[in-house]
């Protein structure tokens, strides 16, 4: 599969896009008025202790209080990387209860696992894990693991030996990352010095610092990505931007100058991600449906709670096989939903609603192929069996806001519900509060102020509506439009100072 990285960056935005075989899977953006916390260390307060939960509120000095759960507390027992380098690496099975551990007042140091999402604060972990390009250094665990994607026994052996030869006692816990398959001791003992003397350079500063305090920033996104992922399973790098190039080669040359070969400087007029055709594709990630490439579709629909994805065969009719035409659209769709929860970034609790297939082993095919290319996800998922309503259940990590959520804003016509009323429904609900008004209100004159699309459909579809209820309710009307106002709003005005009154009457 060939593989390959954009990065564009300008003085108030960097994106990063990465792209499968010529289609874009993954687009990331870091601006500085919106930095990415995951990964940062803190020097918190604690605010509040909740046994009920067995959770904590800890200041970190974000607007929202932390979020620490009694497992964050506790040393995992699965050394294996877990695929992100940051936060804790695997599950907990037992962990202490919280108000044996922490008290409210107490400073604690602690790095964020997740960022805040809608209400929820960010979520934190007193499990530091400090990654490098090779390894994730533990200082408060004691495992020593590989990475799961390293198949290899031998090697999983020799690099796990020269991790307990090179630990001394007091050092901490490692995990050797993917990209440490074939690690050298010399490189293996240099990037361990880095992190020791990091972590040292940590402690020093959290004994010094005032709670809540930023202790240790992770790196930011560009060189995130160099260090995650950019290996020499990765064709090219291209970036657009001098500086940043320069800082990529000299990053390299300290770790892997071979991929410096790989890294290239775009210095076209036409911008990089129009180059490469991926803009029209960005704008497609924030839409409703996603077309498929049988004729069928997506829709996608994120809320609150979940994530919902209905698939539907469209123009794809098939030819005289109806069974062959369904599975073919849930296989095309099982691809697209895992590279779109990629490209959107979304996380949490999502459910397809796929094509209704009445033969089992087409349920487990699609369920395989589904399965098949979420392993292409760095983030952790887990896709459940067809449930008895032919839906699939799965879940996807989630450590900040989707993109639907970080680079949008609900819209100040219809707040957030994606729906407005209709024209008609507001004239109506225009009619109640004028009645409302004859009955309660000592001023006979009214002026009514709508949006131009209400008024056009009053002068064209409902000529006579102000004339009757004038006569009705005996009160002298006025209609305006407002093009400042939404399309479902509408205003009373009453007096010689046009008093808006619409609150004393309307729905």
């Amino acid at each position: 599969m060939k593989r390959e990285i954009l990065i564009s960056s300008a003085p108030q935005e960097a994106r990063v896009a990465i792209l499968e075989d010529d289609v874009l899977v993954e687009f990331l953006v870091e601006r500085p008025d919106a930095g990415r916390m995951v990964g940062d260390i803190y020097l918190g307060e604690v605010q509040a202790v909740l046994p009920g939960i067995q959770a904590a509120f800890v200041d970190i000095g974000t607007e929202k209080a932390a979020f620490l759960h009694a497992s964050d507390l506790a040393e995992e027992e699965d050394d294996e990387e877990n695929g992100d380098g940051n936060g804790s690496a695997g599950r907990r099975r037992t962990y202490p209860p919280i108000q044996d551990v922490v008290k409210k007042g107490q400073h604690v140091l602690v790095q964020v696992t997740k960022e805040a999402i809608s209400t929820k604060g960010p979520r934190v972990t007193n499990q530091i894990s400090l990654p490098g390009r090779f390894l994730v250094h533990m200082p408060q665990s004691n495992h020593v693991g590989v990475s799961r994607k390293i198949d290899d026994r031998e090697e999983r052996a020799r690099l796990r030996k020269m991790a307990k030869e090179n630990l001394n006692d007091g050092a901490g816990g490692l995990i050797i990352r993917t990209a440490g398959e074939e690690l050298t001791p010399e490189l293996f003992k240099r990037e361990l010095g880095t992190l020791l003397n990091t972590w040292k350079q940590i402690q020093k500063k959290a004994r010094n610092a005032k709670a809540p305090a930023l202790i240790h920033r992770e790196a930011g996104l560009t060189r995130g990505i160099i260090r995650d992922i950019f290996t020499d399973k990765v064709d090219s790098l291209t970036v657009d931007r001098k500086d940043v190039y320069g800082e990529i080669k000299r990053y390299l040359d300290g770790i892997d100058p071979d991929l410096m070969k790989r890294v290239h400087l775009y210095q076209d007029p036409l911008p990089l991600f129009d180059k490469h055709g991926i803009e029209e594709t960005i704008r497609e990630a924030f839409q409703r449906r996603v077309d498929l490439p049988s004729g069928g579709y997506l829709i996608i629909e994120p809320t609150e709670a979940l994530v919902s994805v209905d698939v539907n065969t469209g123009r794809y009719t098939g030819k005289k096989d109806p069974e062959k035409t369904i599975l073919r659209t849930n296989l095309d769709a099982a691809r697209e939903v895992a590279r779109q929860l990629r490209l959107r970034d979304i996380g949490g609790i999502i459910v397809v609603d796929f094509i209704d297939m009445d033969t089992k082993s087409h349920q487990d095919r699609v369920l395989q192929e589904l399965r098949t290319y979420l392993n292409r996800d760095r983030a952790r998922t887990r896709a459940f069996a067809v449930s008895d309503l032919g839906l699939i259940e799965m879940t996807r990590q989630r450590v900040r806001p989707s993109l639907y959520y970080s680079l949008t804003e609900p819209c100040a016509h219809c707040d957030g519900a994606g729906r407005v009323f209709t024209a008609e429904t507001v004239v109506r609900r225009i009619e109640r509060a004028l009645r409302r008004a004859a009955v309660n209100g000592d001023d006979r004159r009214l002026a009514v102020r709508v949006h131009p699309q209400v008024a056009l459909h009053i002068l064209e579809d409902e000529p006579e509506f102000l004339r009757r209820l004038a006569t009705r309710l005996r009160l002298n009307l006025d209609l305006r439009d407002d093009p400042l106002m939404k399309a479902d709003e509408f205003r009373l005005l009453s007096g010689p100072a046009l008093t808006d009154v619409t609150g004393k009457y309307s729905v």
